[in-house]
C-alpha cells in the first residue's frame, strides 16, 4: 500500500484552522484557504483543503479544537476532479465514485466502522485492508462532515430532511425540531417518509388513524436522553426519529401510551434518516463550485427486511 497517500488518521485535531495529514504533507492554513476563496469559485482545480475550508467558513466557531471532522485518507492538496457526497462511505460507494473519475469523498458518517475512525484494531483485518487497498488504488481522499454540517445554520441534515418531506416550509429557526403541518393521519406520515425516504418498512408505536398536527423530528441517533428530552418539551402528536435504543426513547413513549400519554413514534432508519442532508451538501457545492462536477450517491440502508 503507498503509505504516502492513503493516510488512516486515527485521532486529529485542528490546530489553527489546518488539518494535518499524518504530518507528512505540507498543508493549506484556513486564511490561505479562505483568501482564495473567490478565486475557487471560478475554477475547478481546487484542493481537498480548499473545499474543506469554504464550508468552514459559514460554520460559527470552526475550525473546532476537537472534531471527527478529519480527512480520512488522502491529502489536503491532492487536487480535486470530481466529489462525491454521501452518508457511508461503503466499498460500493467508492466503486462508483471511481467509476465517475471523482476522487474526494464527502460522507456524514465513518469509514471504519467506529465513531472515531481507529484503525489500529484493524490493520490485519481483510475487510478494512481491501477498503483501504480500493481506495488508495483509486487515488480517493474522504472526509467526514458530520459536525460542521449539524452546526450549519440551519443544520444541513435536518433541512436536508425537510425539503426532502415538503415540510421546510414550516421550518421556525427558532425551535427547528419542532413544527405544525396540516392535520393528518399517522398513517400518511408514514406513507409519506416511506415514499419521499426511500424506506420500504419502518417501526411506529402508534394507532394508523390517530390525527396528527404537531411533530418532532430527530434524523439520526441522537441519544435516548435528548430524543426524550425533546418529546417532553414539545408534546408533539408524534415523533420521528433516525435511530435508537430499544431499550430507552421506545420504552418511554409505550409507558406514556399505557397512561394515557398521546405521542405516537416513528423511526425512520438511522442511514436513511440523515441520506437527505448530504443530497443538501450536494447542492451547496454546486452552488459554491460551479466548475466542479458533484455527485450525490446514496449509501442505502444496509438491512432486507424479512
Amino acid at each position: 500500500m503507498d503509505s504516502g497517500f492513503f493516510q488512516i488518521i486515527n485521532r486529529r485535531k485542528f490546530v489553527q484552522g489546518i488539518i494535518a495529514c499524518s504530518g507528512l504533507i505540507p498543508v493549506i492554513g484556513k486564511s490561505a484557504a479562505l483568501n482564495s476563496k473567490q478565486e475557487s469559485h471560478a475554477k475547478s482545480a481546487v484542493t481537498v483543503q480548499e473545499i474543506i475550508d469554504l464550508f468552514l467558513s459559514e460554520i460559527p466557531g470552526a475550525p473546532y479544537k476537537q472534531t471527527v471532522d478529519t480527512i480520512k485518507c488522502g491529502r489536503p492538496d491532492q487536487q480535486v476532479s470530481g466529489i462525491v457526497t454521501t452518508m457511508l462511505p461503503t466499498v460500493d460507494v467508492i466503486r462508483k465514485t471511481a467509476n465517475l473519475k471523482a476522487n474526494f469523498i464527502i460522507a456524514h458518517e465513518p469509514s471504519f466502522y467506529n465513531h472515531n475512525d481507529e484503525t489500529n484494531w484493524l490493520e490485519k483485518d481483510p475487510v478494512y485492508n481491501y477498503k483501504a487497498d480500493l481506495l488508495n488504488k483509486n487515488q480517493i481522499a474522504i472526509w467526514r462532515c458530520h459536525d460542521y454540517i449539524h452546526s450549519h445554520v440551519p443544520d444541513g441534515v435536518l433541512i436536508g430532511v425537510l425539503i426532502a418531506l415538503g415540510w421546510d416550509k414550516y421550518y421556525d429557526k427558532n425551535n427547528p425540531h419542532s413544527f405544525v403541518v396540516p392535520e393528518m393521519k399517522l398513517k400518511d406520515i408514514v406513507d409519506l417518509s416511506k415514499k419521499k425516504l426511500g424506506i420500504s418498512k419502518m417501526k411506529i408505536i402508534g394507532e394508523p388513524d390517530q390525527l396528527c398536527k404537531k411533530i418532532a423530528i430527530s434524523p439520526g441517533a441522537a441519544g435516548g436522553r435528548s430524543q426524550m428530552q425533546t418529546i417532553m418539551k414539545e408534546k408533539p402528536d408524534v415523533f420521528i426519529c433516525g435511530e435508537l435504543n430499544e431499550w430507552e426513547t421506545s420504552e418511554y413513549i409505550r409507558d406514556m401510551k399505557l397512561s394515557g400519554g398521546k405521542t405516537s413514534l416513528l423511526v425512520l432508519g438511522h442511514a436513511v434518516s440523515e441520506e437527505p442532508g448530504m443530497q443538501w451538501m450536494k447542492s451547496w457545492l454546486e452552488a459554491k463550485l460551479p466548475n466542479m462536477k458533484v455527485t450525490h450517491i446514496p449509501s442505502g440502508d444496509p438491512f432486507t427486511w424479512v
